[in-house]
């Protein structure tokens, strides 16, 4: 999903043709002094880039193919990384980009526009003032739903069906809250995993940031403060949003968790006092009325070799556990479920108990955060 060179070779061509009809003439080295003190008015613009990973790879990519092009819209590209072997700090050095580090000295009349992506630091107002054109961002939500720093695996594990990518104006020591000046629909496919839409949502990103640099003067012109409503935040993830509160959770709701968090932090639960971690998950399952029908319940299905737990409207299943070690479905009926149950003398299958956590703390989705963020 992430853009390949055929791609970026297409996207060019469609840029140079776009370029033309504007009427946004090629690089030229007649450039006064004077001018450039003020910054440019049009393309090609001097833009320095902010980014750390993939997600920010993605415009910093394109962004390079955008300058190396005969009619490109950059006439020159640098780059500001964090300490540390990271992707954007990587794919700089292997394209011969010039790198600053953290924070940037002497950018004052060197640049006419910024872009930040995936960067995680605030940038103060003497730096923004810098650039004459402000500095960017690329974010990976319809803003102002999802400000913070996970707005991806928030926008999964939350079930949106529709999502986007938005390019606003930074403000100085806050994130997420400025004017917006571009913005694109994306729908979320079904089954969608975190990845896979920050893949997507990472290209889209990429290609609406060129749009924006294409038309930047026009788009700040008619620029929109974000809404008061509907602000929601993705805090950064953690641990605590892996355990599974079965009393609570739907099997649509597990599963939304799952695709969302699964992939680097295993759905958990508590299995005789000890953390367990759930793992390949399968999906929602039928059971018989004769189960136990208690959240927590579970018991281990021969016919798809698979544990099956309760929860609030249904049942789930996962294919392997951890608990010491990894184990199979069988390999945890026969070690463990087994053994902690003694045997009924009813016709009812046995089952065991899965236990949700006390006092998990869910993540918040007001608006009572900006009073931290914004300080």
């Amino acid at each position: 999903m992430w853009m390949n060179t055929k791609t970026g070779r297409v996207f060019l061509k469609t840029l140079n043709h776009v370029l033309n009809v504007l009427k946004f003439s090629p690089r030229t080295n007649v450039c006064t002094q004077s001018h450039r003190k003020l910054g440019a008015s049009r393309p090609p613009w001097r833009l320095l880039f902010f980014g750390t990973d993939q997600f920010a790879v993605e415009s910093l990519k394109l962004l390079t193919l955008c300058r190396n092009s005969k009619e490109g819209i950059l006439e020159k590209l640098e780059v500001v990384a964090l300490p540390g072997d990271l992707p954007v700090k990587r794919f700089a050095q292997q394209n011969q980009l010039t790198l600053h580090s953290w924070p940037p000295h002497d950018v004052e009349g060197q640049f006419d526009v910024g872009v930040v992506v995936s960067f995680g630091r605030l940038l103060h107002g003497g730096l923004i003032d810098k650039f004459p054109f402000g500095i960017l961002n690329v974010h990976p939500s319809l803003l102002p739903r999802w400000r913070g720093p996970a707005p991806v695996f928030h926008t999964i594990m939350h079930g949106d069906t529709v999502t986007g990518v938005t390019i606003i104006q930074i403000l100085p020591n806050k994130f997420d809250v400025g004017p917006i000046l571009n913005q694109e629909l994306h729908q979320v496919p079904k089954n969608c995993t975190a990845e896979e839409l920050g893949a997507a949502l990472a290209t889209k990103g990429a290609h609406l940031l060129v749009d924006t640099l294409m038309k930047l003067p026009e788009k700040i012109a008619n620029k929109r403060e974000q809404e008061l409503k509907g602000v929601t935040f993705a805090q950064k993830i953690n641990t605590s949003m892996s355990w599974v509160n079965w009393e609570e959770q739907t099997c649509d709701q597990i599963a939304c968790l799952c695709r969302a968090i699964g992939s680097r932090i295993p759905l958990r639960t508590i299995w005789m006092g000890k953390t367990i971690k759930l793992l390949d998950f399968v999906g929602k399952c039928h059971s018989s009325e004769e189960r136990n029908q208690n959240p927590g319940s579970v018991y281990y299905d021969k016919d798809s070799n698979t544990l099956a737990v309760c929860c609030k409207d249904g049942w789930v299943a996962f294919r392997t556990v951890l608990l010491n070690k990894r184990l199979t479905a069988a390999d945890f009926h026969n070690g463990y479920l087994n053994q902690t149950i003694k045997k009924n003398i009813s016709s009812k299958p046995t089952e065991g108990q899965f236990v949700s956590r006390k006092g998990r703390m869910e993540a918040p989705h007001t608006n009572a955060w900006r009073d931290q963020k914004n300080q």
